[in-house]
C-alpha cells in the first residue's frame, strides 16, 4: 500500500480550508484517509501561523515511507522535517516538433537575409 501525505479541502465555497492528512494514494481527495496531522488555513493573514503541524507524527509516517505532496513538502521544509527543492522539468519546457522547425526556418530565413546584403556590398 502507497502511502501519501497531502492535503483534502474542506469549508465554503471560496473560503478553503485544508487538513494534512495520511492516506492510501488510492483513496480519492477528500475521501478516506488514515490519519489527520495537521491543517493549513489559506484565508489567515500571512503574519499569523498558517499550518498546523502534529511533528512527532510527521516525524512517524516520514519515516514509515509515506510520500509528502508538492505543496506539503513545502510546509515540511519550513517545519525542518524534509529537505524540499524545486522541481524542474527541462524536458518539458522545450519547444515541440513544429515549433523546432519553425525557428529553424526564421534562423535559415534570417542568415539569408544577412548574407544578402553583404553580398550587395561586395558587388558594389
Amino acid at each position: 500500500m502507497s502511502v501519501k501525505i497531502r492535503m483534502t479541502r474542506g469549508g465554503a465555497k471560496k473560503r478553503p480550508y485544508y487538513r494534512i492528512v495520511v492516506a492510501d494514494s488510492r483513496s480519492p481527495r477528500d475521501g478516506r484517509f488514515i490519519e489527520k496531522i495537521g491543517s493549513y488555513d489559506p484565508m489567515l493573514p500571512k503574519d499569523r501561523e498558517r499550518v498546523q503541524l502534529d511533528v512527532e507524527r510527521c516525524k512517524y509516517w516520514l519515516s514509515q515511507g509515506a510520500q509528502p505532496s508538492d505543496r506539503v513538502a513545502r510546509f515540511f521544509d519550513k517545519a525542518g522535517l524534509v529537505k524540499w527543492a524545486h522541481g524542474t522539468n527541462p524536458e518539458k519546457g522545450k519547444p515541440k516538433a513544429k515549433a523546432q522547425e519553425r525557428i529553424k526556418a526564421a534562423e535559415e530565413a534570417a542568415k539569408a537575409a544577412a548574407a544578402k546584403p553583404a553580398e550587395e556590398a561586395a558587388a558594389s
